[in-house]
C-alpha cells in the first residue's frame, strides 16, 4: 500500500480499527441488511437460511431457513425484510414474525431469470436486478425472459416494469437517500451505471460511474460507493477509486453498514462474514 492510499483508508476506518473475521461456518454468504436497530441480516445461500447479527451482543443466529434459497435482503421502512427468493425466482417479503408473502413470481407470465440485489426507496417502491445464474438446485429449462434486466415494483407492489434493459449482466444495486439517484453494476461488464431516478420509478440519464462491475454495494454518509468482488472498493461520489479494503477470502459478495450507529462496515465474503469499524457511517436502506 502507499502513502496516498494509506492516508485515504485511515480518512474512512475507524482509527486503530482492523479487520475482524466473526465466523466462517457457511458456505456461501450474500446479502447483508441493517434493520433500524442495526442487526445485520445476511444469507448462507447453499444451506437455505438467513442469518441475524445481533448488534447488541454480536452473537449470530438462524432467523429463517429455509428461505427459499434467499440471495439479496432490504429492509423497507415498515420493518419487513425483501428478499430475492432465488429457488423459486421470486421477491419475497417477510414480515418481522419470519411470515412470508411472495410479492413477485413472473414477469407478465413468465419466470424470472432470478432476482438477486434489490433496494427500496423511502415511499416503497422496490428495485431489483434479475440476472440469470443457472443454480444447480434449479428444475426448469433455459431463462424465459428476453435478457438479463433491472425491474422497478411501484409502491402498491402490484404494478412491475423493466426500467433498465441494456446491460449484459446487472447484479448489485443501491439508492441514494434522498432518492435522487441509483447506482447500478454490470458485472459481466465491468462497469457500474448512475441514473437518475422519476417520481414514476422510471430512470433517465444513464451514465457511466465507473469501470468496475460489482456483486453487491453501500454508500456511506459522505457519498462514497462501496463494490465488491476482489475485496471492497472504495469510489467518491464522482467515481474515482479512494480505497481498496483487502478481505482475505476468493470472493468479496456484498457489504453492508450496520451496527447501533450504523459505522460498522459488515462484509460477506464466500464462507465467511467480516466487520471493519469505520470513520463514516452507513446511510439509508441496505
Amino acid at each position: 500500500m502507499n502513502i496516498l492510499a494509506a492516508i485515504l483508508l485511515a480518512a474512512l476506518v475507524q482509527e486503530g480499527a482492523k479487520l475482524e473475521k466473526l465466523s466462517s461456518d457457511y458456505k456461501f454468504t450474500e446479502g447483508p441488511a441493517a434493520d433500524a436497530a442495526g442487526n445485520v441480516f445476511f444469507t448462507d445461500q447453499p444451506n437455505d437460511r438467513i442469518l441475524k447479527w445481533n448488534a447488541a451482543d454480536g452473537q449470530i443466529t438462524t432467523f429463517k431457513q429455509p428461505c427459499g434459497r434467499s440471495n439479496g435482503l432490504c429492509f423497507d421502512q415498515q420493518g419487513n425484510l425483501w428478499a430475492c427468493a432465488d429457488e423459486k425466482n421470486e421477491l419475497w417479503r417477510i414480515a418481522p414474525d419470519g411470515s412470508v408473502t411472495v410479492v413477485v413470481k413472473d414477469d407478465q407470465g413468465k419466470r424470472l431469470n432470478g432476482p438477486n440485489d434489490l433496494w427500496i426507496r423511502s415511499d416503497g417502491g422496490v428495485y431489483f436486478t434479475d440476472p440469470f445464474y443457472k443454480r444447480p438446485y434449479w428444475n426448469r429449462g433455459p431463462s424465459e425472459q428476453d435478457g438479463q434486466h433491472v425491474y422497478y415494483l411501484a409502491p402498491d407492489h402490484k404494478t412491475l416494469k423493466r426500467v433498465v434493459t441494456d446491460l449484459e449482466q446487472p447484479n448489485g444495486i443501491i439508492g441514494t437517500p434522498d432518492g435522487k439517484t441509483l447506482y447500478v453494476a454490470d458485472i459481466r461488464a465491468k462497469k457500474t451505471y448512475a441514473y437518475d431516478i422519476q417520481p414514476d420509478g422510471s430512470l433517465t440519464n444513464k451514465r457511466l460511474f465507473c469501470e468496475q462491475g460489482s456483486d453487491g454495494m453501500t454508500l456511506d454518509d459522505e457519498g462514497n460507493v462501496y463494490l465488491t468482488g476482489k475485496g471492497v472498493l472504495v469510489f467518491d461520489k464522482t467515481g474515482k477509486q479512494i480505497e481498496h479494503i483487502e478481505v482475505p477470502e476468493r470472493w468479496t459478495a456484498n457489504v453492508c453498514f450496520g451496527g447501533k450507529d450504523r459505522r460498522t462496515l459488515f462484509i460477506t465474503a464466500s464462507t465467511s462474514v467480516y466487520t471493519l469499524r469505520m470513520r463514516v457511517r452507513g446511510v439509508g436502506s441496505q
